[in-house]
C-alpha cells in the first residue's frame, strides 16, 4: 500500500471567499474551532468550494464485519479506509475510535479525522426506544489529533431526549478544546415507520433539531417525497413549499437549518449497484443546494479503483455546483 504525500505549504490554498462566509455563520465559536472547519474545508480536491465529501467507516459496528466488508475484503483492514480518503482528495474520514485508532500513528496529519462518539450494533432489540452507546471521548479526539467529533442522534426515539443531553455535555466539551461538532441525525424509532424515518418534512425536522442543538455540520438522508406528519402536511401546503423532485426536498432541508448558514450533508446509503445511480443522486443534491455527501459503502464496498473513480465523479458534480 503507497503511503500519501505529506501536505506541504506548498499544496496547501489560500482561504476563498466562500470559506470565509461559511467561517462567519459560527459566530460564538473560538479560533481552535473555527481552524478545525477550516481544516474540513480546506482539505483534498474539494478545498475552497465550500464543499465536502466524507468517508465514514462506523459500518462493521453497525451491521457486522462480514455485512461491511466481506464484497471487498481489503476494507477489513483500517489502513484501507485512511488510504482511500487520502488518495480520493476528501475532505475527511470518519470513524469509531478503534479505527482511527489502527492508524493513527501511519497517517498523522494527513487527513482530517472525525471521531465517531456513540454507536448501535444490530444485535440490539431496540426499537421504539432506539439508542447508541456513547463509546468514545473528547479526550481521545484530542489524543487522536481529529478535527471533529460525530454524534448520532435518534429524533423520535422514546430515548431521544437522553441523547440530547449526552449530545449538550460533549458538543459544550468539543467546542471547549477547539473541536467542530458533527451530528447525525436520524429520526428513528417512537411511532415512525421506515417510510416515516425518511419523509420530506421529518428529515427538515431532524435536520433543524441538530441544528438547533448547536452542530456545526448535520447529516441526513436524502429525503423522500413523502409527509408523515399530517400538521407538517398543512404546513407544507399552506407554505406552497415543493417537495416533487429531490433537488426540491434538499432546498427545503437546507433552509431549515437556518435559511442555509449551517453545513448540512448526505448520507449515501446503501450501496448501490450503478455508480450512474449514486452520480445521478448527487447532481440532485448539488442542485438542491447540499453542502456535500458523506458516502460510505458506496464507496469502499467498491474495488479500490472503481470506488476512486466514483469519488471523483461525485467530487467533480460538487466542483461545478454554485
Amino acid at each position: 500500500m503507497n503511503v500519501a504525500t505529506p501536505i506541504t505549504a506548498a499544496s496547501r490554498v489560500s482561504i476563498t471567499p466562500r470559506v470565509r462566509e461559511i467561517l462567519s455563520w459560527y459566530e460564538s465559536d473560538n479560533p481552535g474551532t473555527k481552524g478545525n472547519i477550516y481544516r474540513l474545508l480546506m482539505t483534498g480536491k474539494l478545498a475552497g468550494t465550500g464543499k465536502l465529501v466524507i468517508l465514514p467507516v462506523d459500518q462493521g459496528f453497525e451491521h457486522g464485519p462480514a455485512r461491511s466488508f466481506s464484497v471487498n475484503p481489503a476494507a477489513y483492514d483500517p489502513h484501507y479506509h485512511y488510504q482511500l480518503a487520502i488518495d480520493a482528495g476528501l475532505n475527511a474520514y470518519a470513524a469509531p475510535i478503534g479505527m482511527l485508532e489502527a492508524g493513527a500513528d501511519t497517517f498523522a496529519g494527513q487527513i482530517p479525522t472525525i471521531l465517531k462518539m456513540n454507536s448501535a450494533n444490530s444485535l440490539s432489540r431496540l426499537n421504539e426506544d432506539a439508542d447508541q452507546a456513547v463509546t468514545a471521548s473528547v479526550s481521545d479526539a484530542v489524543r487522536l489529533g481529529c478535527s471533529a467529533i460525530g454524534f448520532t442522534i435518534y429524533p423520535g426515539s422514546d430515548q431521544a431526549y437522553d441523547q440530547m443531553e449526552e449530545l449538550r455535555e460533549l458538543a459544550n466539551e468539543a467546542k471547549s478544546v477547539g473541536l467542530a461538532v458533527v451530528v447525525w441525525s436520524y429520526a428513528r424509532g417512537g411511532e415512525l415507520d421506515k417510510a416515516g424515518e425518511t419523509s420530506a418534512d421529518v428529515i427538515a425536522y431532524a435536520a433543524h433539531i441538530a441544528t438547533l442543538m448547536g452542530a456545526h455540520i448535520i447529516k441526513v438522508k436524502p429525503p423522500s417525497d413523502k409527509i408523515a406528519l399530517s400538521a407538517a402536511k398543512k404546513a407544507y401546503d399552506k407554505g406552497k413549499i415543493e417537495l416533487g423532485t429531490l433537488s426540491d426536498r434538499i432546498s427545503d432541508v437546507v433552509k431549515s437549518c437556518f435559511n442555509g448558514r449551517r453545513i448540512v450533508i448526505f448520507s449515501g446509503g446503501e450501496a448501490k449497484d450503478s455508480a450512474d445511480a449514486v452520480v445521478d443522486e448527487i447532481k440532485q443534491i448539488a442542485a438542491g443546494g447540499g453542502f456535500g455527501s458523506i458516502m460510505g459503502r458506496n464507496a469502499f464496498q467498491r474495488p479500490r479503483d472503481e470506488a476512486i473513480k466514483l469519488l471523483d465523479r461525485i467530487i467533480e458534480v460538487y466542483k461545478a455546483a454554485p
